[in-house]
């Protein structure tokens, strides 16, 4: 239930087989197979839909269970150097990536100052739901990551943001950033949730999570696996509606970009000294694109920097790929390098 650390023998180390077939086994499990199933549909243009209000009630049910879980693993593990470590690490990557990301689309699309910042902010903030993925598939194979990763993912939605706003002002443009803009990224619903339901669980600890693991741990899997359904429904309109907007140079960075956000994770999951589930965690959290919380602060801070464009990267690209391919990849890096 709470994190543990497995170790790889020299001759137990994952080889290119191993890593294939952990891809594989991943690639089939229940949480990959809905999102490919929802993505599907849509494509195919069946009517199945979820209600937006049933949509809504899961996203609060796994926002909160993940929160309290990770709580409760901090009040385990107790508060230490290697926590403080790595949530200044996913301080540093939220703020640093989006540069990254920009200088990337400068030169792979023809997208303006504008509009590469805005999309710049979604890589370098996290997807709560891809954390979420790859928390399950990662428990799964017996890699418990350290539970106190979700405070990392808490403090990395909003750090990009600021990153994006400066390289608008820095070149000149114009940005609606006030007070108010910082009060909507603070108290936005999946923060507030998230970050409240960890202290809850911090502060009860493993007695509380014992008082309502059949709310939060029996049905978890089942509602993730709706969840994903649904974001394939969504995720799959938007590529079938917005393709006119993305070039082939927009589809490659958002490909490119999570590999290199989680070469960034990966580098500084090694140097903490994180878990072999920790590291491919803060490899998915780097590798990750807001679809949430970003895409509300750009229409407040950039209104000019187009939806059609950093939306659907980061939900119809850069989420389907990490789903799919990028999980399993990162947790076989993780196995490979961490695992001694």
């Amino acid at each position: 239930m709470f994190p543990k650390k497995t170790s790889f023998g020299p001759s137990e180390r994952p080889d290119c087989m191993d890593m294939l077939a952990l891809a594989i086994n991943n690639l089939i499990s229940p949480i990959i197979l809905s999102f490919v199933l929802g993505l599907g549909a849509a494509l195919a243009r069946s009517d199945l839909t979820i209600p937006e209000a049933v949509a809504k009630g899961m996203s609060i049910y796994l926002l909160f269970a993940i929160g309290f879980k990770g709580g409760a693993g901090v009040a385990a593990h107790g508060v230490d150097g290697t926590l403080i470590a790595t949530i200044l690490s996913g301080l540093v990557l939220s703020f640093l990536l989006p540069f990254i990301a920009y200088a990337l689309l400068r030169v792979m699309t023809p997208y303006d100052t504008v509009n590469s910042a805005a999309v710049a902010a979604h890589y370098g903030s996290i997807s709560i739901v891809t954390f979420v993925a790859a928390t399950s598939v990662l428990e799964g194979q017996g890699l418990d990551p350290e539970g106190y990763m979700v405070a990392v993912a808490a403090v990395m939605e909003a750090p990009a943001i600021l990153s994006a706003l400066w390289l608008v002002s820095r070149s000149g443009g114009t940005t609606t950033a006030s007070s108010g803009l910082y009060r909507e990224i603070m108290l936005n619903g999946s923060i507030v949730l998230l970050v409240g339901s960890f202290l809850i669980g911090m502060v009860t600890g493993e007695k509380g999570l014992t008082q309502i693991a059949p709310f939060i741990i029996a049905p978890f899997q089942g509602v993730l696996c709706l969840f994903l359904l649904d974001m394939g429904l969504v995720a799959g309109r938007g590529l079938r509606e917005t393709r006119g907007d993305l070039g082939l140079g927009a589809i490659g960075f958002g490909i490119l970009m999570p590999l290199l956000g989680s070469l960034f994770g990966l580098c500084c999951g090694l140097l903490i000294g994180l878990s072999t589930g920790g590291v491919a965690l803060l490899m998915t959290l780097a590798a990750s694109a807001s679809y949430i919380a970003v895409p509300a602060a750009m229409r407040v801070a950039l209104p000019e920097a187009r939806p059609s464009i950093y939306l659907t990267l980061s939900l119809g690209v850069t989420f389907p790929f990490n789903l799919t391919i990028g999980i399993p990849l990162y947790s076989s890096l993780a196995a490979t390098f961490a695992g001694g």
